[in-house]
């Protein structure tokens, strides 16, 4: 069969990014035709895969979001395609891959009246609508145990149209036989001795992701801890407000940012604490990148993946509503903290029972499925 994909832009760091295409080369391993419409592709192309590059125009992102289903739904129209997948939301979707929170959801908790009268909340509320509805016929695949009751709240949708996937983390993220020597050439390559801390925030979008609360916890650590503590951020975005947070509070010399990078299980293992207070956030997937590593997590109780860190053991959770002092209180304590060693062995033992890897697999056979459906 021909399988056609759609993501707006592929980048290799991005964690959608990541998802789309290792579900994309599944299906392709289980012998289908793989499509991809974009409309900008960064980084190594796959073997077999067909790169469709869509140039949008439009004044602004939705705009440019609408141009772009509207031209895949011109392309799939004289096409002999199977079934549409889509990593974003759009209307003409069999299947949607929900990476994304309620949009509705966040734009009316968090907004005034005045946004609803804007041309992006009418179009992005459209794009959701298209999926969501009970007039629609797509399929989503939730990644997100949380974000099911919220699309139901404001669109009803039915549960034989929401399908819920386990996680679906990379082996390569385990902890490998020879994590010590991985840990000790990590550090030493860095410069750090055995007594100093190393504090790791990663992901791209540095607001969302909560790096001004990050910073903020680094510059409240008591002493000795600060003095002993760095704080390394790793991902792609605009750095310039988050350093100048930093030298407001005199902690610049304490962070590090490293652009995106592919060797990122040898931060999970260097590392002692990964920190992840995000405003909002579907799932986390470094929660887990971090917790099959054997690296204790401090994340706020908003992230999708929040509640796996609570059921090993493996860190701590921030509570909602999010306050600095407590941040700033877990974080200190945790470096301190007797249980390092504890939530290390916690989140090792929970990574060998609980399946926190297979999302690929079994989104590839939804896919397929459905596809076969339709073709017969």
């Amino acid at each position: 069969m021909i399988l056609a994909f759609a993501l707006f832009k592929y980048f290799p760091f991005g964690g959608l990014q990541r998802d789309f295409l290792r579900i994309a080369l599944e299906c392709q391993k289980r012998g289908h035709e793989i499509r991809v419409y974009t409309t900008s592709w960064l980084g190594d192309r796959p073997e077999g895969v067909d790169i469709k590059i869509l140039p949008v125009s439009g004044s602004s992102n939705h705009r440019k979001m609408l141009d772009f289903q509207e031209q895949i739904q011109k392309a799939i129209a004289n096409k002999n395609v199977d079934l549409l997948v889509g990593f974003n939301k759009m209307a003409g979707l069999d299947i949607y891959y929900a990476a994304d929170t309620c949009f509705k959801e966040k734009a009316l908790s968090s907004r005034g009246w005045w946004y609803r009268l804007t041309s992006r909340y009418k179009q992005y509320s459209a794009f959701e609508e298209a999926v969501f509805s009970t007039s629609s016929k797509t399929l989503s695949l939730l990644i997100s145990r949380l974000q099911k009751p919220v699309f139901q709240k404001y669109y009803q949708t039915p549960d034989d149209r929401i399908v819920l996937l386990p996680p679906g983390i990379s082996k390569d993220r385990c902890r490998p036989e020879n994590y010590k020597e991985v840990r000790q050439a990590f550090r030493r390559e860095f410069g750090f001795t055995d007594n100093e801390k190393l504090i790791l925030l990663v992901g791209s979008g540095f607001k969302t992701k909560g790096l001004d609360r990050a910073i903020r916890a680094l510059a409240a650590l008591t002493e000795p801890v600060k003095s002993k503590t760095q704080l390394f951020v790793v991902g792609q975005d605009k750095r310039e407000p988050f350093i100048a947070l930093a030298k407001r509070l005199d902690a610049e010399h304490k962070v590090r940012f490293l652009s995106g990078r592919d060797d990122i299980p040898r931060f999970l293992l260097g590392a002692d604490l990964l920190i992840h207070p995000a405003y909002n956030e579907n799932t986390g997937t470094v929660l887990l990148e971090a917790l099959v590593a054997g690296l204790p997590v401090l994340s706020t109780d908003v992230c999708g993946y929040a509640h796996y860190i609570q059921e090993a053991d493996a860190g701590c959770v921030v509570p909602s509503p999010f306050s600095q002092e407590c941040l700033n209180k877990l974080t200190n304590d945790m470096l301190l903290s007797d249980k390092l060693k504890i939530w290390q062995q916690n989140a090792i033992n929970y990574s060998h029972r609980k399946d926190l890897y297979s999302m690929p697999e079994q989104a590839a056979e939804v896919i397929i499925q459905q596809a076969g459906g339709r073709h017969n």
